[in-house]
């Protein structure tokens, strides 16, 4: 646990770094990406070549003898909710960041993107339960308490994950369409019927993070394994062939579950890994977009 001078120097430094990614390479995307919730009237002017006729204000056309049109600007405000995994397992890791510490990086980056379109930010942290809720709200110094939130949330207990109980806390709170992104390793509990109500009322953009030795055990003989979300230590012989099979067959078996049950309901899943360039994905799926 940080202290708070940690904290605070911790908090700077994720902003000095997604503020700078956020203001370069995604305000731009992010607000062609994720659009308003339609078109509402702005002013009438007088009609140029090339306006729709469609347009036309026939009751103002009338009145000056001239031609007039409506002018529509999109209702651009918007609200983005993050569902933060901080379970045990979040906090593992073997490259320069654990999956906790990419997790914070990606929020920061989204948050800082979204509030420079004065959009509300809101988050979920959950493990095997909802640990904290923050409400949408605008503002730095919002966006500051979430990155703080994100660096100091630690789950209340060695709890497991499930992403199903975040969801249906969301589809409950949350009575307007959103922008949603759920962070997470996504090995938990079967999800799939509080997926279906949230990707059917918001726009639900999963974000699956994991680490090298999630998926490939090495042979390193016997080794004792802490389990980062029951706590318990277990000796393992990693020089079997078969324990290696089986754990490779684990990870693979999650991994397939989460996508198929984002593909059934037309939802986007992002893999991102703790070596990976979570820069260059998010670029991606923002330029698809």
């Amino acid at each position: 646990m940080m202290n708070t001078t940690e904290l605070l120097k911790k908090v700077r430094q994720i902003e000095y770094k997604t503020k700078g990614l956020s203001n370069h390479l995604f305000s731009g995307a992010y607000h062609s990406a994720f659009k308003g919730r339609g078109m509402s009237f702005s002013e009438v002017r007088e009609y140029q070549y090339g306006d729709d006729v469609k347009n036309i204000d026939w009751n103002v056309t009338a009145r000056f003898k001239t031609p007039f049109v409506k002018v529509f600007e999109e209702e651009r405000e918007l609200t983005l909710m993050l569902l933060v995994d901080i379970s045990g397992s979040s906090l593992f890791g073997t490259q320069q960041l654990n999956k906790r510490a990419l997790i914070t990086e990606i929020c920061a980056v989204l948050a800082f993107s979204a509030n420079t379109n004065n959009d509300k930010v809101g988050v979920i942290f959950f493990s095997d339960k909802v640990e904290y809720y923050i409400p949408p709200k605008k503002g730095k110094s919002h966006i500051l308490r979430i990155i703080r939130e994100l660096l100091a949330q630690e789950p209340k207990a060695q709890n497991q994950t499930a992403v199903g109980e975040a969801l249906q806390f969301l589809n409950a709170t949350v009575k307007k369409k959103t922008i949603c992104f759920l962070i997470s390793d996504l090995i938990s509990k079967p999800f799939d019927k509080e997926l279906q109500i949230a990707a059917k009322k918001h726009d639900l953009i999963g974000v699956q993070v994991s680490d090298t030795l999630d998926e490939t055990l090495p042979n390193l003989g016997l080794i004792d394994l802490i389990d980062a979300e029951s706590g318990k230590t277990i000796t393992v012989d990693t020089s079997s062939a078969a324990l290696r099979s089986n754990y490779h067959q684990a990870f693979k078996q999650h991994q397939h579950y989460a996508q198929q049950s984002f593909r059934k309901q037309n939802a986007t899943l992002l893999k991102m890994t703790t070596d990976s360039d979570y820069i260059k994905i998010l670029q991606g799926f923002f330029k698809n977009r």
